[in-house]
């Protein structure tokens, strides 16, 4: 069923966008500004659930794309990515009868929005990364035979480029990558333009829905003085993201991070309370894998999240800093990111990593305290 997301939505969706995020995925906050501002001066978005598209409707995905790092410095006008939907749309000769995320974490949760908002289009609740991930081949779209190019760039500036490499979404990254290190570090992209059929094929459905549950559980919780991670497992436990673990608790002791070919990498160590166990982050642009004494506790595509300890607001990559106190939780991705499909694009292996992924579920056993 169809439902109108509004100003008033934004708070909670962006809370549950940046724990989706898993670190990454840009600053939903500054997303929730552009939302924010388009609803009021477009008015609310229809929000379409996947089951309800036509075959032939034409779905195409709107993001940011490009170092998180640098949109804290290099904040973007808004209609960049319409601009982006737009020189698709000329490409291809045909207008979009819907926009989608391409990733339900971070700011690309919002810049859809952007874009139903100004456009007067609905947005389709699925997604397709089930979370953030860092390069643009790492969709469930691509893993189940949905091609990402023809793709549009937009810049700040108003440049348009269009980039086709048919089937090799891997490439269309790679160039993708370097046209938007040369338009500063961050760019705005339409792609992966699909029929309503390879949606429902494809997608991670209803993680627009799922975004909120998370934003409001947490908030709800905080409201009545109860245990905020308690809530957001129990709320998950419902869901297709049914496993919350929690990894670590303990302080920050020291975060390395450098911005390179367009992305956020580095690693961070945390010391449990009690001084006994220690915690290593390794992310690129996302929170990859957390080891606790050098054992995997999580890895991808589970979802890595370091929450602040009595709040549970969720901390991205590049905000990270010595001291702060942290709950680190893994929690379970749906089974279509988990196939040996999904895992040969956006598994460990994908990121150089050297582990086999084991379900959160199972290799988390215990907490640190």
């Amino acid at each position: 069923m169809s439902w109108q997301l509004t100003e008033q939505d934004l708070p909670d969706l962006a809370r549950g966008a940046a724990v989706l995020g898993t670190g990454g995925g840009g600053d939903p906050y500054v997303g929730q500004l552009l939302a924010r501002q388009a609803i009021r001066e477009h008015g609310p978005i229809t929000v379409l659930d996947p089951d309800e598209l036509d075959d032939d409707t034409l779905v195409i995905p709107t993001a940011q794309m490009g170092a998180p790092t640098v949109v804290h410095e290099k904040l973007p006008r808004g209609s960049e990515p319409v601009d982006a939907l737009r020189a698709l749309e000329k490409h291809l000769g045909r207008t979009a009868d819907a926009t989608m995320p391409i990733e339900c974490g971070g700011i690309n949760s919002m810049i859809p929005l952007v874009v139903a908002a100004r456009t007067r289009l609905p947005v389709v609740d699925a997604d397709g990364m089930g979370r953030a991930f860092p390069e643009l081949q790492m969709e469930t779209f691509g893993v189940y035979g949905v091609p990402g190019s023809p793709m549009a760039i937009a810049g700040e500036r108003g440049e348009t480029t269009v980039i086709d490499t048919g089937a090799d979404n891997k490439h269309m990254e790679w160039l993708a990558r370097g046209v938007t290190v040369r338009l500063g570090g961050v760019a705005h992209i339409a792609e992966y333009a699909m029929t309503g059929a390879q949606v429902k094929r494809t997608a991670v459905p209803r993680t627009l829905t799922l975004a909120l549950t998370i934003g409001r559980a947490i908030r709800q919780a905080r409201e009545r003085n109860a245990d905020p991670i308690a809530a957001l497992a129990e709320a998950l436990s419902h869901t297709l993201y049914a496993h919350l673990r929690v990894l670590f608790r303990g302080k920050i002791s020291d975060v390395e991070r450098r911005t390179e070919a367009g992305f956020a990498r580095g690693r961070a160590t945390a010391q449990s309370f009690d001084g006994q166990h220690e915690l290593e982050l390794r992310f690129q642009n996302e929170n990859l894998v957390a080891l606790v004494d050098g054992t995997v506790r999580c890895v991808v595509p589970d979802l890595v999240c370091v929450l602040e300890s009595e709040q549970a607001e969720p901390i991205t990559t590049e905000t990270l800093r010595y001291g702060q106190r942290v709950t680190v939780v893994g929690i379970s991705t749906p089974a279509l990111m988990r196939t040996p499909e999904a895992l040969a694009v956006f598994g460990p292996a994908a990121f150089g990593l050297p582990y086999s992924f084991t379900p959160v579920e199972e290799a988390a056993v215990g907490t640190t305290a």
